[in-house]
């Protein structure tokens, strides 16, 4: 009897799903090898020559590589993965994790908070019941989204919730409040810290308050990221601010979406020797950028900092003052290149026949000038406007990119063609960053090897987010999987046409489960948060 067990159970399958065939690229930038992968479960149970080997499932990767799962270093899906959890746009590129949270996160969460989303929020049929982290988590959980979802708690956040919108500044007692929501937060599984400083109200933070917060985030092992408080003219003063928060808050510093805008161009050799004296000093500081010449944002981010405080009904109220017209078209025109505003989303139907078009197009189309067209677009949409801007210059985005310590981010939300995102604008970010790496940067350019642009999608991301167990194929870790062919992988999106997904992502694997075979969806839906390893 106990002969015939051992016969049976020997005959069983011994893997849940082989990977055969392919050129394994591992994620440490260490050269390809011929290999298989083994999972069972939701880890790699082996690598090597199982060709031989018992499986319920064996993929061909004949001609193709096999990396670990890609991960997006700020995503924005926070919310848009409770409308849409299939996240086609993100398992497409080969994504199978993200971070999230600019500043302004899913918790902590109260009804200002709330009522600054509720346009968004009704358009999407979503309603927020969570106040805290673990709630949000819960939900996210109930959402089974595709992908898995690592949480950054806002400092921006965190000031709403204790000071609201106004340009103000927190006595001791506040802060210390701060200080507790951020712990508690981070006990709750947020992996750091995150700003946002070009936004209100997190661009009403001093110094002094983000170390606060930043030395709250460092007794839990979390990272300090930030989207820096200036990205053009005095981007060397905010990046020796957050030179700053690391050293007073013994925290390691990501800057998020690194870049230099149009009067800083040709600068970015001086911003990435800056990073590197930071670093040989001790400063653990990294980057991540995306590949493209055109960042994106809301149109609102255009106006005076003032014009923004208070919150959206502030703003509305103030855009739509006749003793405060003048004032506000003066200031925002100042700097305004309208020929370099690409409209490419909103909330308001009525304004979706401005989408795709330029900024000074939509004037012209308005009978009004540019900032004043501004100006109405803002007020109806109540700061919805979602724009592209192009300020970089190509030379800079691949000098960023070559970096050995830059990883990459898609910077937008998870999206689909079909769907309640279906049909909308987006920049073309949001479809092609991982494939236009592989394909355009890796095969075209060849700014790097393929080892070296999956290291930078894989094991780098995963280690400035505390994640040891993902962005590696080796036994014991996530079975989180690409199989993608080098030679036609290709990004298809543009500026033009941005939702559309793109060539050459064939297989992807999220926690040992299917998601995406021979380039077809399959119906799982995997992903999990993503906590800090202990």
């Amino acid at each position: 009897m106990i002969a015939l067990l051992v016969v049976l159970f020997a005959a069983g399958p011994r893997y849940d799903l082989v990977i055969s065939g392919g050129r394994l690229i591992d994620g440490t930038g260490a050269p390809w090898v011929r290999a298989d992968v083994g999972i069972r479960g939701d880890r790699i149970a082996a690598i090597g020559d199982l060709s031989q080997a018992q499986a319920k499932q064996r993929i061909d990767a004949q001609g193709l590589a096999v990396a670990p799962g890609f991960i997006d270093l700020l995503g924005q899906s926070e919310l848009s993965v409770l409308v849409d959890p299939r996240a086609e746009s993100k398992i497409r590129q080969g994504i199978t994790s993200e971070l999230t949270g600019e500043g302004i996160s899913p918790a902590p969460m109260n009804d200002a908070w709330v009522h600054e989303k509720e346009d968004w929020l009704r358009k999407y049929r979503l309603k927020i019941d969570w106040t805290d982290l673990r709630g949000y988590l819960q939900r996210l959980r109930l959402a089974r989204p595709a992908i898995n979802v690592g949480v950054m708690v806002g400092a921006a956040q965190v000031r709403g919730v204790v000071l609201g919108f106004d340009d103000v500044q927190p006595d001791a007692q506040q802060l210390a409040r701060m200080q507790r929501l951020v712990e508690e937060a981070m006990e709750q599984g947020a992996l750091g810290l995150s700003s946002g400083l070009i936004y209100q109200p997190g661009s009403f933070a001093k110094t002094a308050e983000l170390i606060a917060l930043a030395q709250a985030a460092a007794k839990h092992g979390g990272f300090y990221a930030t989207h820096l408080r200036s990205e053009g003219s005095r981007i060397f003063e905010a990046l020796d601010e957050a030179f700053a928060i690391a050293r007073a808050a013994a925290i390691p510093v990501e800057i998020w979406h690194l870049k230099v805008g149009r009067s800083h161009w040709g600068h970015m050799h001086e911003v990435t020797a800056r990073i590197e004296r930071a670093r040989a000093s001790g400063i653990d500081v990294t980057a991540d950028a995306y590949p493209y010449i055109a960042s994106a944002n809301g149109l609102h981010a255009s106006l005076p900092e003032w014009v923004n405080a208070g919150g959206v009904d502030d703003m509305v109220a103030r855009l739509r003052d006749p003793a405060l017209r003048d004032r506000i078209a003066k200031e925002t025109g100042r700097d305004l290149d309208a020929d370099a505003i690409l409209l490419v989303s909103c909330v308001d139907p009525e304004l979706k026949r401005y989408m795709g078009k330029r900024l000074s197009e939509v004037a012209r189309e308005m009978n009004l000038s540019p900032e004043l067209a501004l100006m109405q677009l803002v007020a109806q949409d109540r700061g919805k406007v979602g724009v592209a801007r192009f300020t970089m210059k190509e030379e800079d985005v691949q000098t960023a990119l070559q970096k050995p310590w830059v990883a990459l981010d898609t910077d937008y939300g998870a999206r689909a063609v079909d769907g309640p995102f279906g049909g909308e604008g987006a920049h073309p970010r949001a479809f092609g960053t991982m494939a236009r790496i592989l394909g355009h940067y890796v095969r075209d350019v060849k700014l790097f090897t393929v080892e070296e642009a999956v290291r930078k999608i894989t094991s780098l991301p995963a280690r400035r987010m505390g994640v040891w167990d993902r962005g590696v194929l080796r036994p014991g870790a996530y079975a989180d999987v690409v199989v993608f062919d080098p030679e036609h992988v290709e990004d298809t999106a543009t500026f033009e046409q941005p939702q559309q997904y793109p060539r050459g992502i064939e297989t992807v694997v999220v926690n040992g489960k299917v998601v995406l075979h021979q380039g077809k969806r399959t119906a799982e839906r995997p992903g999990r948060p993503l906590l800090r390893a202990p």
